[in-house]
């Protein structure tokens, strides 16, 4: 059903979640294991991984949870329990930290029930060795773990060194016609938001301009709303909504196989990112 399904489809469903990139990537498995395997996840590791989204943790958490092949995995709450019990300096996105972890992993994985082992670590961290104020008086590693014994547990996994987050800067354009649909636009498939359908997006106020005067639209009617801010994991996007509401139809203003008219009364299912879904509420409210 997965394969099968159109991109849009996907991404509707995937609308919020963030991180598109792995709606795309599970498709893409989809069809691989349709295509190339017969419908069947391939169980040797080697050949796992070679799908779009699946890493050395995640194939390991399937094949052993699923078919009892003995795999190390290291998810994040996996992490933060062996950096804790062997007090592993360092923040785990550093390639030297992320593969003592992984060597750590890798010695204590037992021979034998190696799912259960796999799922009390990974369940372990979710519920006991948790990120703050951890439950050391019942974990049954407490009489081993270094960090508890030099009373140091907030100081295991490094976090993230800090950092300011570059502030980036868009227009988008807000083109409403007269029977209440607002013109969207696909983005290319890879990047931000890749896939998912937008407002058309400018550099600047110029560039807004430039589009609506190339296609004979008044942009000097506009409408200038506040400001959307946005936080990715590497920037943050600040958004300058203009909302221009046409009096004719749209038809000189519609590209061929570069957009539609997004019925706002009765919306398809369409793959929207969250600041978008925001601003097409934020416009029904006023309407």
């Amino acid at each position: 059903r997965l394969a099968d399904a159109g991109s849009d489809e996907v991404l509707h469903h995937w609308s919020g979640l963030g991180y598109y990139a792995r709606a795309r990537n599970l498709q893409r498995a989809a069809i691989l294991v349709r295509d190339r395997y017969g419908g069947r996840l391939p169980e040797d590791i080697d050949d796992l991984v070679q799908l779009p989204g699946i890493g050395r943790s995640t194939a390991g958490a399937i094949l052993s949870l699923a078919c009892g092949q003995r795999h190390a995995i290291l998810d994040g709450n996996v992490k933060r329990v062996l950096a804790r019990y062997h007090a592993v300096e360092g923040w785990p996105g550093k390639a030297a930290v992320l593969k003592r972890l992984w060597s750590l992993a890798e010695q204590a994985t037992p021979q034998r029930r190696v799912a259960e082992y796999n799922q009390a670590m990974m369940d372990l961290g979710a519920t006991l060795c948790t990120r703050s104020r951890p439950a050391c008086d019942a974990c049954p590693l407490a009489d081993g773990c270094q960090a508890r014994r030099m009373q140091r547990q907030g100081d295991y996994p490094r976090p993230r060194p800090a950092r300011e987050l570059p502030l980036r800067q868009a227009y988008m354009l807000l083109l409403v016609d007269p029977d209440h649909s607002v013109y969207l636009q696909r983005r290319p498939p890879s990047g931000i938001w890749g896939g998912l359908w937008s407002f058309p997006e400018f550099a600047d106020r110029q560039a807004l301009q430039d589009w609506c005067e190339a296609r004979g639209v008044g942009q000097a009617a506009a409408e200038e709303w506040p400001a959307l801010q946005h936080t990715f994991s590497h920037f943050r996007l600040d958004i300058r909504p203009h909302c221009l509401k046409l009096h004719n139809p749209p038809f000189s203003v519609m590209e061929a196989g570069q957009g539609l008219w997004y019925n706002t009364r009765q919306p398809a299912a369409l793959g929207l990112a969250a600041p978008v879904q925001q601003l097409l509420t934020r416009l029904q409210e006023r309407i």
